[in-house]
C-alpha cells in the first residue's frame, strides 16, 4: 500500500515536534553532515533566530552523491527513532542548489492559504506555520 501523499512542511516544524510520526513529509534544508556509513545525514534550516535541525535516513536513496552546505528537497516519512529523535526516511534525496528559499518559503505559505481558504488537506499544516 502507498503511503498518504506528502505535504510540504518547513524543517522547523519538524524538528519543534508539530508533526506526528508516520506522517509524510515533503521539506528541504542545508546539509550539514552525511555519513555513509550510518545512512545519516543532517539537515539545517535557520527561522527567526534559530538554528533548526532533522536527521535524515539515507539508506532508500543511496547511493548518492552529498554535497555539503547545498540545498536538499526531502520527500519521506517521519519515525520516532530509540522513542527519543525523529529521523526523516528519506524515498527522495534531490539537490536543489540555486533555489530560492524566501521565494519557495512564501509560495508555500500561499498554497497553504489557498488549500485552507477551499477546506482542503493543508488545514492542519497552515495551523503549524506560525
Amino acid at each position: 500500500m502507498l503511503s498518504a501523499a506528502s505535504a510540504h512542511t518547513f524543517l522547523w516544524e519538524i524538528s519543534s515536534g508539530l508533526v506526528p510520526n508516520g506522517a509524510s513529509v515533503r521539506t528541504f534544508g542545508r546539509l550539514s553532515s552525511y555519513d555513509l556509513a550510518e545512512s545519516q545525514a543532517t539537515l539545517t534550516a535557520q527561522h527567526d533566530l534559530a538554528q533548526h535541525l532533522i536527521f535524515v535516513g539515507t539508506k532508500l536513496v543511496e547511493p548518492c552523491c552529498a554535497k555539503l552546505g547545498s540545498v536538499y528537497m526531502v520527500i519521506g516519512e517521519l519515525e520516532q527513532v530509540d522513542g527519543v529523535s525523529s529521523v526523516l526516511q528519506a524515498r527522495v534525496l534531490t539537490c536543489v542548489d540555486g533555489i530560492d528559499l524566501p521565494l519557495l518559503e512564501r509560495a508555500v505559505l500561499e498554497q497553504r492559504k489557498y488549500l485552507d481558504s477551499r477546506g482542503g488537506p493543508a488545514s492542519t499544516q497552515s495551523e503549524m506555520s506560525h
